[in-house]
């Protein structure tokens, strides 16, 4: 029964595509009923289809040539519409994710700030209202370079602890003497970097912020992900894809065959070679999923975003401890170092009874634990893993979803009803296309090249691998480069590239953090450039030398003429 069913169907089907049409009634309908284009356009009864370029046809036909423009516009409409729809769940899920981060790690930077803050209440009451703004100024460089900015780590890092030696020093290690004047808080101030008052806290901090900023690489990796989605969601067809995909979706309307789908050999060709390019970023995607993986993974201990915050109040606790057991040396230097300025004496002499100061344990600061962000990286990244194959099977999953028709279904191959599509199916990518009976692929989409251009490199930065003349996504994201890695764009200070202004490059650091490019340190210089005293003298000395042999010269000369 089902099988005289079948044939039942497959004959009207036929039926209705063959021979001379009576009327255009149920391909107006469908064309208003879609909204293609105004009633103008449509013909009142089938006519010579001569002047079609697509939709061509021995009979007559219910199209006329503004009805096939129209029809195209709505045939890649159509697949740009489907194509948004099944990216939708993707991007969805990124954008929710970097909402997520970046709402938790602001409550994490003003937790961490306050934390701070209460342990210099309860343990340095006296310096902390005038320590407040040195640590909202601390904690503000930290987030900014963690969302990825280009800050000098060790640079703000010692800031802080420059402004808080001379807070330390007037109340805790030389607390006798009175109110300073500006240029002896100032001579303290500068001492912080020469006679290091908190021993090695403000280099390791300045490492451990450096190195958990993987989650600013983590992040920036995110943003890219959906700039990948965001320009294949509007990705340009060719002309050669909209001619195949108008032939695929809306020519059988022309011949008055509205309620048919293409064959499922028919589509996958047709979008096999619309997406062809599309396809070659399927490698480098399910790279970056592993690349978002393995950063992950590394993502603990010293590379914990929340263990490295949320331990500041400690490092800061352990800095000044340093500072008070070493009190009496650092007093000598500093006297030694500042003896010229001038001090106020004191009114009043009064030394603060340590016992008054014990370090009181706080709290553990209430967090949720599906609020850490670890937990939610987690959960983030297996979905994420289920979206690894997006990209390859994206025009697969287009025809099996909706475009084409089941099987043992009559079906349109772009000139018939026909039982089943005879042709070969071509596979996926641009290599493939070569032999693609139904679209013609020209090469590579340039806009495509330059999206894996770019996930070619965010791949390298997650997986820890140094770059020459690519130090940060924001160089990325403006270059353009080629499969032998050639990069086009001007190269200036700002790239960090080598050339003028030399102190400007020092100044910045790159935003890789030191899991990123393995040779990234903090304050390990081998060989210290010589100071300009020593050269001075160098050249002095050359130049005496020379005066010198100038007068034996002299002198030999005029015992020669006696």
């Amino acid at each position: 029964m089902s099988v005289l069913l079948r044939c039942c169907v497959f004959l009207c089907l036929c039926g209705s595509g063959l021979g001379e049409m009576d009327t255009c009634s149920e391909v107006h309908k469908v064309f208003q009923l879609r909204q293609i284009g105004p009633n103008q356009v449509l013909p009142s009864s089938p006519r010579s289809g001569a002047d079609l370029q697509v939709c061509t046809s021995k009979s007559s036909t219910c199209c006329t040539k503004k009805m096939e423009e129209k029809y195209q516009v709505a045939a890649r409409r159509d697949v740009q519409n489907l194509l948004q729809t099944y990216s939708s769940r993707l991007k969805l899920l990124l954008s929710r994710y970097v909402a997520a981060f970046q709402e938790t790690f602001e409550v994490l930077m003003r937790q961490a700030e306050n934390h701070t803050n209460v342990v210099l209440q309860v343990s340095y009451q006296k310096i902390a209202d005038p320590a407040a703004g040195s640590v909202r100024e601390l904690f503000t460089d930290v987030g900014l370079f963690l969302l990825g900015s280009e800050l000098n780590v060790d640079e703000f890092v010692q800031r802080f602890f420059d402004a808080l030696l001379p807070l330390v020093y007037n109340h805790y290690i030389s607390p006798g003497v009175g109110d300073t004047s500006p240029g002896y808080a100032e001579c303290v101030r500068s001492l912080n970097r020469v006679i290091k008052p908190f021993g090695t806290v403000p280099d390791l901090f300045a490492d451990q912020i450096a190195t958990s900023g993987v989650s600013g690489k983590l992040l920036q990796a995110l943003h890219l992900g959906i700039e990948v989605i965001n320009t294949t969601d509007h990705l340009q067809l060719s002309r050669e894809c909209r001619r195949a995909l108008l032939k695929m979706q809306y020519c059988p309307h022309c011949q008055g065959i509205t309620h048919s789908k293409p064959c499922m050999g028919y589509c996958l060709n047709v979008m096999r070679g619309c997406l062809a390019s599309m396809a070659e970023i399927d490698a480098h995607w399910r790279e970056f999923v592993r690349s978002l993986e393995g950063l992950s993974a590394r993502m603990h201990g010293a590379q914990d975003l929340e263990q490295v915050l949320l331990g500041a109040h400690t490092m800061l606790h352990d800095a000044i401890g340093h500072a008070e057991k070493n009190g009496p040396r650092l007093s000598a230097q500093v006297q030694k170092l500042c003896s010229t300025s001038i001090r106020k004496p004191a009114q009043s002499v009064s030394i603060q009874d340590a016992n008054s100061r014990v370090s009181i344990p706080l709290k553990a600061l209430n967090r949720r634990s599906d609020d850490s962000l670890s937990v939610m990286r987690k959960d983030f990244l297996k979905t994420l893993r289920t979206f690894s194959t997006f990209y390859g099977g994206l025009a697969d999953q287009m025809c099996l979803q909706g475009l084409s028709s089941g099987d043992g279904v009559p079906c349109w191959n772009g000139t018939y009803i026909v039982k089943s599509y005879t042709r070969r199916v071509v596979g996926n990518g641009v290599r493939a296309q070569s032999t693609n009976p139904e679209v013609k692929v020209k090469g590579e989409d340039p806009v495509i090249n330059q999206i894996i251009d770019k996930l070619k490199h965010i791949n390298q930065l997650l997986q820890g691998k140094t770059i020459p003349k690519l130090g940060s996504l924001d160089q990325i994201e403006t270059g353009s480069g080629d499969s032998e890695g050639h990069y086009s764009g001007d190269c200036d200070d700002e790239d960090g590239c080598a050339g003028s202004g030399g102190s400007e490059i020092n100044r910045k650091v790159s935003k890789m953090s030191p899991d990123v490019t393995s040779d990234y340190k903090h304050h390990h210089y081998h060989h210290p450039p010589a100071k300009d005293s020593e050269i001075d003298g160098k050249s002095h000395s050359l130049r005496l030398t020379g005066a010198i042999w100038v007068l034996v010269l002299l002198c030999f000369h005029m015992i020669l003429d006696l």
